[in-house]
């Protein structure tokens, strides 16, 4: 699989699966983190955490423009990643959070995550532009769509196994101090400890119930045993920075040690050394004109895909909360399932691509974006049909008839191993490919300016993905999955009517 590509893939790929998978670990435990830490909503620790997860995205245009104006992508990679350590390092540093340092505490906490958004920023484009710039070699030239697959295959062999170590780390630390995990008590403490005045009996006693439960000795004040339990599960969960710190550290050896082997860009001085005439000028500057129009339309139709795909932390998220029956399932597994789906399914889709190929019947990369997003409303005309056929109302009639004691049939666990199937296809369809669209797409000088710009758009998709939720509480919850399989439908039938004029753009001169 490897051997007709260049040798730089891989290594380029190792060291974003290390970035990958110390990324994944905190994002694992980060909303979670807030709450435990520092007794934080769950309104307030999302809203640093979209804060958070929309400066990854938009800081890599900050990242790019660095790139392409400096010329030197790998000096830029290597200063993202040195400056993410500095983040996880920040994060990983355990103090007690008290109402006297709380302050500031949060204050350097947030800093810590601008360092990680930033190096980012400095990292993820750049490192996705020098893996195209891979296959701007002739001979590599027909294996771009295949290079940018596998690099994307080991960017969620990260995301499978970081999700399990937060948990296991944070675990094992209470079990060496004697103490169990329970999601719900931390906030109960941080509310017991903030009351100025004394707290109802009922709550009490359900507190000194649940810290028995948990690890509390007898003669223990409930006081000092919330102060405890906060310290060592939040302790915990710094520990699981540490893991992240190192995979940083690695990801750093790994691209240092191998960087000699990847590419550079050609120097501006070389470029601005050659003579065009007049007509030459004009007709370069019309073919960067009509790539960037086509970069910028295959950005419109990500958009939309990324507010239907990235819906799995929010509106899906509260579907299966609400009504898939998942008991028999820990939820840090879901967090995988697409990662899995990913790293099997990749080999499986790569080889109808190559088997079409040596039969003559290529899919252009325009085309495979439009089928994938096809394949993303597949999966929401399936959530349509079966909530309709469910007779689900929305979340908020739901909730409210569960508190009354109405029982609504929950739904089993293979839907949603269903409907990550088919948005994991259409993923694959889409995410490498864009990649690899925009790689070969995007003007010499403004790679990493480009590959930010696709990162933006998902920024920009991540900005709408409130929509889904407010559908999914006011309306029986079918009528937003047939919003988002109406999106899809659409986009893909503008990508379709698109198409020809993207591969007459994209096309290798004669």
């Amino acid at each position: 699989m490897f051997a007709s590509h260049p040798k730089g893939l891989i290594p380029a790929a190792l060291s974003n699966m290390g970035e990958r998978f110390g990324y994944y670990i905190m994002n694992a435990v980060l909303v979670l983190f807030l709450c435990s830490k520092f007794g934080l909503s769950e309104e307030t620790s999302t809203l640093i955490y979209s804060i958070f997860y929309a400066g990854i995205y938009v800081l890599s245009l900050v990242g790019g423009y660095i790139a392409d104006k400096t010329q030197n992508y790998k000096r830029t990679i290597i200063q993202g990643l040195c400056i993410m350590t500095l983040g996880y390092i920040v994060l990983a540093v355990p103090v007690l959070a008290t109402p006297e340092n709380t302050a500031w505490l949060l204050t350097l906490t947030c800093a810590a995550l601008f360092f990680i958004a930033f190096g980012n920023g400095l990292f993820k484009g750049n490192l996705q532009a020098i893996v195209g710039q891979l296959y701007d070699n002739p001979r590599y030239a027909a294996k771009r769509d295949s290079g940018f697959q596998i690099f994307y295959v080991f960017i969620n062999i990260g995301g499978l196994i970081a999700p399990f170590v937060a948990p296991l780390l944070r675990s094992w630390w209470l079990d060496v101090n004697g103490m169990v995990y329970n999601a719900q008590f931390p906030a109960m403490c941080h509310q017991f400890l903030s009351v100025t005045d004394s707290d109802s009996l009922q709550n009490i006693n359900e507190l000194m119930a649940m810290a028995t439960a948990v690890g509390s000795k007898a003669g223990q004040s409930l006081q000092e045993f919330c102060t405890q339990y906060l310290n060592v599960f939040n302790t915990g969960v710094h520990y699981s920075f540490i893991a992240s710190v190192a995979a940083m550290l690695l990801s750093l050896v790994i691209f240092v040690c191998t960087k000699n082997g990847l590419p550079n860009p050609p120097k501006k001085e070389a470029a601005q050394s050659v003579t065009y005439t007049p007509e030459e000028k004009a007709r370069m500057a019309k073919e960067i004109k009509q790539r960037m129009y086509a970069l910028f339309a295959v950005l419109g139709i990500a958009i939309f895909f990324w507010f239907s795909f990235h819906q799995n932390g929010t509106s899906m998220s509260l579907f299966a909360r609400d009504f898939v029956d998942t008991s028999a399932i820990a939820p840090e597994i879901w967090q995988a399932v697409n990662p899995f789906f990913v790293i099997t399914l990749t080999p499986l889709v790569m080889w109808i691509f190559s088997a079409l190929s040596a039969r003559g019947k290529e899919i252009s990369t325009p085309r495979k974006i439009a089928i994938g997003m096809g394949l993303a409303g597949i999966a929401y005309l399936f959530l349509t049909l079966f909530s309709v056929g469910e007779g689900y109302p929305s979340g908020t009639e739901y909730r409210a008839m569960e508190a009354s004691g109405v029982a609504v049939a929950k739904a089993g666990w293979w839907v949603l191993i269903l409907y990550y199937f088919f948005m994991t296809v259409a993923e694959l369809f889409i995410s490498p490919l864009g990649l690899s669209f925009v790689s070969k797409v995007a003007p010499k000088h403004l790679q990493g300016l480009c590959q930010g710009l696709w990162l933006g758009a998902t920024a920009l998709g991540n900005l709408m993905l409130w929509i889904g939720p407010l559908i999914y509480n006011k309306y029986p919850i079918w009528v937003a999955w047939a919003v988002f399989l109406a999106v899809c439908l659409i986009s893909m039938g503008i990508m379709f009517a698109m198409v020809k004029w993207l591969e007459r753009v994209t096309a290798d001169p004669a």
